[in-house]
């Protein structure tokens, strides 16, 4: 994990209306991207030292629970048809249950360790952007990783793994279609999440 800067005060920093945190430079490799097996190291590094932590964090069903609310609330989201509602209504609400009943236990997460928040350095890959921290099984981390990240995590349930997948996939919909979200092009990937979303529905069964 990157660490503070250490010449200064570990605090945020309110200046112009941001808020602001100082991390240290890490110089960057010049390659193409990180090996999964490297990938799936760094992150399995990561959970052995946050179950270290006693920290207080929300859980992840918290996490889904606020896109839920997005989805259930016609005006915040508008343009969602009542159909693509329901799919991610119905997704949300099982699959973050049906996890929670099947994994196998909690402990502090990163939340969303997915690529842009892994720099490539010359101490290795390390983790940045702590802002999502939360509770839950560690297959729900590795599933904002690439997919053949998984296949090298040591003792990751599958079953878990792809349930976990596609619950993430629903969430990152839902918030596409939060009137307020400002993410490019958002109703464009609202759509292409909800086809995937499908598809991987489909797939699992």
């Amino acid at each position: 994990m990157a660490e503070l800067e250490s010449r200064v005060e570990p605090r945020v920093y309110v200046h112009g209306g941001f808020a602001v945190t100082l991390w240290t430079y890490y110089e960057p490799v010049a390659s193409s991207g990180i090996a999964p097996p490297d990938y799936a190291n760094a992150l399995a590094r990561l959970h052995a030292g946050l179950y270290q932590i006693d920290l207080g964090a929300p859980h992840f069903t918290d996490r889904v629970a606020e896109a839920l609310r997005v989805v259930t609330d016609r005006e915040q989201s508008p343009e969602l048809l009542e159909p693509d509602r329901e799919l991610l209504s119905n997704t949300l609400s099982g699959l973050g249950a049906a996890i929670s009943a099947r994994g196998g236990g909690d402990q502090l997460l990163h939340g969303e360790p997915h690529p842009g928040n892994l720099l490539n350095t010359m101490r290795g890959p390390l983790f940045v952007d702590l802002e999502t921290c939360c509770l839950g099984p560690v297959e729900f981390d590795i599933a904002h990783a690439p997919e053949e990240v998984g296949e090298h995590y040591p003792a990751a349930d599958q079953d878990v793994l792809d349930l976990c997948r596609i619950l993430m996939r629903a969430m990152v919909t839902a918030w596409r279609w939060d009137r307020e979200d400002q993410f490019p092009n958002r109703l464009r990937w609202g759509i292409e999440g909800l086809n995937q979303l499908r598809a991987a529905l489909d797939a699992k069964g």
